[in-house]
């Protein structure tokens, strides 16, 4: 932290310790309706969206106290440092500046924002002739489908916003492939053609092992339907920095847009990896998704603290989990075109703030990142809600809600609210026994069965949670939400004390898996591995025939 302080150390943090043993004693709903302005002054609004943060546990004075700790940790000024190009990751001493893709221009940054909008600009070009039908296969047919090879950042973000503008969408259909299971990528072939198909390859390195061995596979599968190594250039496009390697694929320079390596694979949806969303929905759209996204970076840059909606956020989260113990939140989408929302914001946040040491290399002794995890609409009522309501565990929630639907039906979209709100003031309220026991006994129940069946309907409620809404879910709203989650993990990570654009975790396993891929390939290799392993490696031996370990 630029204080050099832990977030424990912080001067407000012992006040906000002792704030959290007095509030868990109180109702959320009793702030409500003691304070008649709560419900307004409890929200915050910018770039198209609304946060009513009115249903967490806290009060007035905590809300300060929580701005006052923001003050002590230096927030505002980090967020300068991040949005000026300062080597806000550490460990790989560079900056992070995801926030230049979708700016509108950057003086200090006058380099690196020519290269961004040099980018754009390719992106425009090949994104329209793939729509006009000027980008023609090896057989001279229009292409009608392309298909996104790539995975983690590569895959979620692209994937996400496909799905989510839906509505948008044009008449090429964008498909994903991120997965090494071989049955990701057949189950997409099947119902495509090789003639009409384009693949755009995304791997900053051209040697992420899912990646390049679907690519591979992508490759035979168009040389298998009569295309030559020079016919290649019409239906493979490659996002990447290793043009050597992409040449040697078959994938020409011209046909490479970059990548770099000042933007993060889960920030970078708004580079030249969101190329299959700009060819989905038409680069109109896509440069209304950056505007979004933009219109939320100003507001982050220029609100102060009380009524900046990612640093609220951002509070919050370390108000749930440091102060009161929540290991869980959910994040909870009330449009089905957002189903993949929780699944992008899972790698954003657990991938960022996922970490155990500081800055300095140091080892925290308090927690940070929660886990992430939730699911669209009326579907996780009738799964986890069970656990939300009535678990023993604390999980804090967001709950997103689009007003208004695209489809046209609105009677229905209005059960779909309905939903939502009566979930919210569910979590917020709860149940007593006592209000359980009538409940049963208007349905028929007598006394005897009614009182023993009341502990198992009521419910504690006071369960914390947000409410974040938008007018509509368009390319602009969405760019919005995504950018703001994203500031929130930042501004997270700077009241944590870690760096939240490095994911050393992720190298052990991959140095591993290469170690166990030459010992499945090669039987008379000797193994070091540990004998639980060696068993599996015996046993997934003993299952393949001849030919399936060649």
């Amino acid at each position: 932290m630029a204080s050099e302080l832990r977030l424990d150390q912080l001067p407000s943090y012992a006040k906000l310790r002792e704030l959290a043993d007095k509030l868990r004693k109180i109702a959320i709903i009793e702030f409500l309706t003691v304070d008649a302005a709560r419900a307004c002054d409890f929200t915050c609004s910018a770039a198209g969206l609304q946060l009513d943060y009115s249903k967490q546990l806290i009060d007035r004075n905590t809300r300060e106290t929580l701005w006052q700790l923001a003050a002590e940790a230096e927030l505002p000024a980090r967020i300068q440092d991040l949005l000026n190009g300062a080597e806000v990751n550490n460990t790989e001493r560079r900056p992070a500046l995801h926030t230049l893709l979708r700016a509108g221009g950057n003086g200090a940054l006058a380099d690196k924002y020519r290269e961004v909008v040099a980018t754009r600009e390719a992106m425009r070009v090949s994104a329209e002739k793939l729509i006009s039908g000027q980008h023609r296969g090896f057989t001279d047919a229009a292409i009608t489908d392309v298909v996104n090879i790539g995975i983690g950042g590569s895959d979620l973000g692209p994937r996400l916003v496909t799905e989510a503008l839906r509505p948008y969408q044009n008449s090429i259909a964008c498909h994903y492939v991120a997965n090494v299971d071989p049955a990701d990528l057949q189950d997409t072939l099947l119902d495509l053609v090789p003639e009409t198909t384009l693949f755009i390859v995304c791997s900053k390195s051209f040697r992420t092992e899912e990646t390049l061995t679907n690519s591979l596979v992508a490759r035979d599968w168009m040389r298998a339907a009569g295309a030559s190594d020079s016919d290649l250039r019409r239906h493979f496009l490659a996002i990447t920095t290793n043009l050597e390697a992409a040449t040697e694929f078959g994938i020409p320079r011209e046909n490479c847009l970059p990548m770099w390596d000042w933007v993060g694979g889960r920030y970078s949806v708004w580079s030249a990896i969101g190329l299959s969303c700009a060819i989905a929905v038409g680069w109109d759209n896509f440069q209304q998704f950056l505007a979004g996204a933009g219109a939320m970076d100003r507001h982050l840059a220029e609100a102060p603290i009380a009524s900046n909606m990612p640093i609220m956020l951002s509070l919050l989260e370390v108000w749930n989990r440091n102060l009161l113990g929540a290991g869980n939140h959910a994040v909870l989408p009330y449009d089905q075109s957002l189903v993949r929302l929780p699944d992008f914001l899972q790698q954003l946040t657990m991938e960022s703030n996922g970490k155990r040491v500081a800055l300095d290399g140091g080892a925290l002794d308090y927690p940070t990142g929660p886990v992430l995890w939730g699911s669209a609409g009326t579907m996780g009522q009738h799964s986890f809600h069970q656990l939300l309501h009535q678990g023993t565990e604390l999980c804090p929630a967001d709950f997103v809600l689009p007003l208004t639907t695209h489809t046209g039906m609105h009677k229905q979209h209005r059960r779909l609210v309905a939903n939502c709100l009566a979930q919210s003031r569910a979590l917020l309220l709860g149940r007593t026994e006592a209000m359980a026991k009538r409940s049963l006994l208007s349905r028929g129940y007598d006394e005897e069965r009614a009182t023993a069946l009341a502990p198992h309907l009521a419910m504690p409620g006071n369960r914390p949670h947000n409410v974040i809404s938008m007018q509509s879910l368009t390319p602009a709203t969405l760019g919005a939400l995504l950018a703001l989650y994203e500031h929130r993990t930042y501004c997270s990570s700077v009241l944590w004390g870690v760096n939240a654009f490095d994911q050393w975790g992720v190298e052990l396993g991959k140095e591993i898996g290469a170690q166990i891929l030459t010992l499945l390939e090669d039987a008379s290799r000797p193994s070091s591995m540990d004998p639980a392993t060696n068993r599996l490696i015996s046993e997934w031996r003993r299952a393949q025939a001849p030919e399936a370990s060649e």
